[in-house]
């Protein structure tokens, strides 16, 4: 699988921008959907998530099951912490390496680190965040590459979460994260911008999202 992703023209692919109020966003389906397909599958029975207190977030001061999956590889010696726990970054696989290799070709960044997570079904979800943790650079964007089920993924501005005079009205963006597809969220995207993936209960597929990024302080 590995090789194909290495073969693919990225001279060919197309990307829609979003640029407005301090976001800046690129998108495209990049994958074939044949390569794609085999891409998940292989995912599917290669990965193995995070158990025990890695598989646990801390919430106002509480400790709750993660309503998804989570996995993390990296270069040596990288973790992420964030919500009260600290990754840390398992040693690449081959098709992991190889989706990182693509994101290389397409935008010429050589990202150290993975977030993986995995959403079940259309109960998993993800709240309103903002990938902007001191360990992350914030001169490079974040790129998510999306595999399995489509799910919509919901951007809101820091203003408009306010109350009182203070509150901005500014609609949220919506964008439905398609099968083998790739987001960039650009700077300062993620200074100005909290996004999420909510519950969608009657999507029933699983979908596996990785978010690369780009640690401080690391070659």
């Amino acid at each position: 699988m590995s090789e194909l992703l290495k073969g693919l023209d990225v001279n060919k692919v197309s990307w829609k921008s979003l640029k407005e109020e301090g976001i800046d966003l690129d998108y495209s389906v990049v994958i074939p959907k044949s390569i794609a397909n085999d891409l998940f599958n292989e995912l599917e029975n290669s990965l193995e998530y995070f158990t025990g207190d890695l598989s646990k977030i801390k919430v106002f001061g509480k400790i709750y099951p993660l309503p998804r999956q989570q996995v993390a590889f990296g270069d040596p010696g990288i973790t992420y912490t964030y919500s009260g726990i600290t990754v840390p970054a398992l040693p690449w696989t081959t098709p992991v390496l190889a989706i990182r290799d693509l994101i290389f070709k397409l935008k010429g960044i050589l990202y150290n680190f993975v977030l993986i997570n995995r959403y079940r079904n259309g109960a998993d979800h993800i709240g309103e965040h903002r990938d902007n943790e001191p360990e992350i650079d914030p001169k490079y964007p974040i790129a998510s590459v999306s595999l399995g089920q489509e799910r919509p993924f919901i951007m809101k501005h820091k203003d408009s979460r306010k109350s009182g005079p203070n509150k901005k009205h500014i609609p949220p963006v919506t964008i439905y994260l398609e099968h083998s597809s790739v987001l960039l969220m650009n700077p300062p995207t993620n200074e100005v911008w909290y996004h999420s993936l909510p519950a969608r209960k009657k999507l029933l597929g699983a979908r596996i999202n990785l978010t690369f990024r780009k640690m401080r302080g690391k070659v």
